[in-house]
């Protein structure tokens, strides 16, 4: 099988998956950009690993041997690029190739949506798709993975692959992301220097400071559904990837800070005067169709999976590689200031 991204958060985590079920041929495609993706495939057993680029190249000139599964989530996942033309290129006309390549050649094709497509939320978070065609993400990112899951949808494609909406994923593996990791891996940062979290404000009446709220996913249950969609080729469509549970900044502070074994401190501050208009203070996933569709696994609550990303972060050292033995350490800087990491 192929798996893009494969070096990445979730691709390395669903490679570790099929590593557990005995499963080793696989194409690993990625870019091997940061330090971190090379220790996330280091962990992992595969047949081949190919850089983007060259793959692409591959990919065009029809010398790739056909794979019994696809799973694409490599992508630019930055909600901060506004690269529109390169948006396109690497997020939908990349995809578009994979996607009508594998349906050519008989391959699943399982894709990396995004719960960014949902804009602000005042269409809801459903994934039925009469709601699809109505979204308007709030960044070119989201309107890059739009752009395809309309495409697929306008073209009846969605009748024969499956992609997932992936709301706030966190968990092992994903220290390269810079300012796009989660607010757990950013937190943990933050208490090693300062003893503290840092959270902005609320600037609505209707919520209190930190009670913002968010779809929180522990990356092996985001791991679990992606195959699940693997396994049953028969089961087709755009799926939400959530917990359907809304959690609080407040909550997931309040849960890392219990499973670091140190006392809650949390510092509110002013959130920037530009992203106040457009910050979210709500998402939900909607699981109905999923769960409709035969997806029965239970989510992880934050509590259960901030205690599980800890004590892997123990086991590993103070980088975000399962196989390193160094324990980890909280070291506490009091004179240093946090940035806030609810965005």
């Amino acid at each position: 099988m192929i798996v893009t991204g494969g070096a990445g958060f979730i691709g390395s985590n669903l490679i570790a998956a099929l590593n557990r079920r005995g499963q080793t041929d696989i194409l690993v495609v990625d870019h091997l950009n940061h330090p971190s993706k090379k220790r996330n495939l280091d962990r992992l057993r595969f047949r081949e690993y190919i850089d983007k680029t060259d793959f692409r190249q591959r990919l065009r000139s029809g010398k790739l041997t056909p794979p019994a599964a696809v799973y694409h989530l490599g992508a630019c996942s930055s909600t901060t690029e506004f690269d529109e033309h390169y948006l396109e290129d690497n997020n939908e006309r990349y995809t578009r190739e994979l996607c009508e390549w594998s349906l050519s050649v008989d391959a699943r094709f399982i894709y990396a949506s995004s719960a960014a497509t949902y804009g602000n939320g005042d269409q809801g978070y459903s994934d039925d798709d009469t709601i699809t065609a109505l979204l308007q993400p709030l960044n070119p990112y989201g309107c890059s993975k739009q752009a395809f899951d309309r495409w697929a949808l306008d073209n009846g494609i969605l009748r024969q692959i499956a992609g997932l909406k992936y709301f706030n994923v966190y968990g092992p593996g994903e220290d390269h992301k810079g300012e796009m990791r989660s607010m757990v891996n950013k937190a943990m940062h933050q208490i090693g220097r300062t003893g503290e979290i840092a959270l902005f404000k609320s600037y609505r009446t209707d919520y209190a400071d930190g009670e913002q709220q968010r779809d929180f996913v522990y990356v092996d249950d985001a791991v679990a559904m992606t195959l699940f969609f693997g396994d049953h080729p028969d089961i087709s469509g755009l799926f939400n990837c959530g917990t359907g549970r809304a959690r609080t900044w407040n909550d997931l502070a309040a849960a890392l800070f219990k499973a670091l074994g140190l006392p809650l401190k949390i510092r509110y501050i002013d959130m920037p005067r530009e992203i106040r208009d457009k910050y979210q203070y709500h998402t939900q996933a909607d699981m109905t169709k999923a769960r409709s569709a035969g997806y029965t696994q239970p989510f992880l609550d934050i509590e259960e999976g901030t205690r599980r990303y800890v004590e892997a972060k123990q086991k590993s050292g103070d980088h975000d590689s399962r196989a390193a033995p160094e324990p980890f350490t909280i070291r506490v800087e009091p004179e240093c200031r946090p940035r806030p990491i609810d965005s």
